[in-house]
């Protein structure tokens, strides 16, 4: 009886394929959408998904002013923001921030949920959230992501 030898195929810069998704945040929740657009610039809904690449696609994210969040987080959850000089720092709840700059609140949480290395810097750059609903990326035709 001859041996079978199987080999794991590993993706590779030349062999990703990208696609182009637009979330609503219109009514969802913080967490629970920031974590499936996590797990999609990862790539990990992908069967070519290998840890050391970035095998993850491209995510719009509109209306993210019309985001909301869960129990007491609207008035309690605060930002922090540190300038590095004695008596920087700063904060902000969530509500403020929401007024102010609707587009951190997404992209905070969604960075917050990659790796913290150059390959997680790299995958963030592929995240763009906009208040509205427009969004200067039609011409890559995106594909709407259910959750």
């Amino acid at each position: 009886m001859s041996k079978l030898h199987f080999t794991t195929k590993h993706a590779n810069a030349a062999t990703v394929q990208r696609q182009w998704f637009v979330v609503d945040g219109t009514n969802q929740t913080v967490g629970r959408m920031c974590a499936r657009i996590a797990a999609v610039l990862r790539g990990k809904h992908k069967a070519s998904y290998t840890p050391h690449v970035d095998t993850g696609d491209y995510v719009i994210v509109i209306n993210a002013d019309k985001v909301v969040f869960t129990g007491n987080k609207f008035d309690d959850k605060m930002y922090q923001n540190f300038s590095g000089y004695p008596g920087g720092l700063k904060e902000e709840t969530a509500k403020d921030l929401l007024k102010r700059r609707p587009e951190v609140i997404v992209e905070r949480a969604v960075k917050g949920m990659l790796p913290k290395n150059r390959l997680g810097r790299k995958m963030v750059k592929k995240l763009f959230v906009y208040a509205g609903t427009q969004h200067p990326h039609t011409a890559q035709q995106p594909k709407d992501l259910k959750f």
